[in-house]
């Protein structure tokens, strides 16, 4: 009983706005809404990490990006957050659930905007087949790389080291 209350009551929030817990956003956005979030942060190097929880390839590559993003996240000029393409009601539950096992810190959208999908991935990027994980580096407000498929450590550490 108290564990369906609590699944309840987060439904009933999420379905009004975002989830904040600890600084962090959860939030199921459209693309409008997600180019927002982007406009928003036109200051900074965005880093942007395409993924989705189904993808193995994506999950194996998160872990790299936390140790990344805590070498930069003190850096007021640099900011990471996370796409998820899972569908809008597994931000609850498996999103959720594979946010805490691999301690995912920032911020975390899920685009739920699959009917205008062959609109927004090429506007991303012309050369974006669809497939993930990808990653889109924007530097003042306009895209400066564009990576489909897993990055290491190493090569998301030098990419951001570069346009800092």
């Amino acid at each position: 009983m108290f564990k369906t209350t609590i699944i309840s009551c987060i439904l009933i929030i999420s379905a009004c706005g975002p989830i904040e817990t600890d600084n962090q956003v959860k939030k199921v956005v459209n693309y409008q809404q997600l180019q927002t979030e982007f406009a928003l942060r036109e200051e900074k190097l965005l880093v942007v990490n395409f993924w989705a929880t189904w993808c193995k390839p994506c999950v194996k590559e998160l872990p790299h990006f936390m140790e990344v993003n805590d070498q930069f996240k003190n850096n007021s000029s640099y900011e990471m957050i996370l796409v998820s393409l899972d569908k809008s009601e597994s931000l609850d539950k498996e999103m959720s659930e594979v946010a805490e096992k691999l301690n995912l810190t920032t911020d975390l959208y899920l685009l739920n905007d699959i009917t205008n999908m062959n609109t927004w991935i090429p506007a991303i990027d012309s050369s974006w087949s669809g497939a993930i994980p990808a990653t889109v580096f924007y530097k003042d407000g306009r895209k400066v790389a564009f990576t489909e498929g897993q990055l290491s450590k190493s090569e998301l550490t030098q990419k951001i080291k570069q346009y800092l």
